[in-house]
């Protein structure tokens, strides 16, 4: 997660350099361009910055427990920065798995766990998981992309608003039908899951995790409780992903663009704000806000799906209107 946070500062920064290169100022739509991927990435990066902070702060209070002169105030600095990471920590993520949860409830549709990642403070690093329904794909295709966050922390004692992201991929279940994958072409390993299972699954390497040396994909599973059961999810999930590479790849080439959805759907734009303070949500390709926050982070989204599909097949209307005048 680091690693991922230090690519936003730097490119956080590479536009802020841009901002003094002469070429960059002398273009206003190059400097509108970056006017507005700052103003985004601003609130991103203050959040990034005092997240290190916490960190930093917590590392050295840890580093004074090992002092026997300094432990008794080690311990009494050490609960505020851990309170203030485990609020910066994943707690978004499960948060929206929840909510798609719910949809599904209320649908009586079947949400399946493949693999997930527990942060530890009732949170989620990542997970991923299937839903057995037909027009699943057709409904939620729309949420791939960056849903960010802005909220204030309870462990915020100045009332700052502080900004997260989570990003959401939906993938169509690909048939080894409609994906032919040479078994030359994957690297297959296994680990020991570290996933809620007991404890048959830590002492054994059960988790598969599987590379398709081609592009570059990788798939894992550890939710089930044999290799066999977790190969057959992996395999799974990465069709859905290659499926999904080479359907892109057909669309640049035919329009030079990927048409036909909302947005580019490329998964570094950010799509939608959650503004808990003011129990907000926009949808920022079709300019949509609701006020329902509690409702809405329960389930309660059939009206942003569909005013984004209702969305869609005007844009294809239009564009079909275009081609035959």
């Amino acid at each position: 997660m680091i690693d991922k946070l230090q690519e936003i500062e730097k490119k956080f920064e590479s536009v802020e350099a841009d901002f003094n290169n002469i070429a960059v100022v002398s273009n206003p739509k190059e400097m509108q361009r970056l006017g507005k991927l700052r103003a985004e990435l601003e609130p991103i990066v203050t959040t990034i910055r005092e997240y290190r902070k916490v960190l930093d702060d917590l590392s050295q209070a840890e580093d004074m427990l090992s002092d026997p002169e300094m432990k008794e105030r080690a311990l009494e600095e050490i609960d505020p920065p851990r309170q203030q990471r485990d609020e910066f920590e994943a707690l978004f993520a499960n948060e929206l798995f929840r909510m798609y949860s719910r949809w599904c409830e209320r649908r009586r549709w079947k949400v399946e766990i493949i693999e997930h990642e527990e942060s530890g403070i009732g949170g989620l690093d990542r997970v991923v998981f299937k839903i057995d329904a037909i027009g699943a794909f057709s409904q939620l295709k729309f949420e791939s992309g960056v849903h960010r966050v802005q909220r204030v922390p309870a462990t915020e004692s100045q009332g700052r608003i502080h900004t997260s992201t989570a990003t959401v991929a939906v993938l169509p279940e690909a048939e080894e039908v409609d994906v032919h994958i040479d078994n030359k072409d994957l690297e297959i390993s296994t680990f020991c899951s570290s996933s809620a299972g007991g404890q048959h699954m830590q002492k054994n390497e059960t988790a598969i995790r599987i590379i398709h040396k081609p592009s570059g994909i990788v798939s894992t599973c550890q939710d089930e409780r044999s290799q066999a059961q977790n190969k057959l999810k992996a395999m799974a999930v990465l069709r859905s992903k290659i499926l999904q590479m080479e359907q892109e790849k057909a669309a640049n080439e035919r329009a030079g663009m990927r048409k036909g959805q909302v947005g580019s759907g490329d998964r570094s734009e950010k799509i939608r704000t959650y503004h808990f303070p003011e129990s907000r949500i926009t949808d920022h390709r079709i300019k949509l806000t609701v006020h329902n926050m509690n409702g809405f982070m329960d389930g309660d989204i059939q009206t942003m799906l569909d005013a984004l599909i209702q969305d869609d097949q005007a844009r294809k209307l239009a564009e079909g209107n275009e081609a035959s005048s």
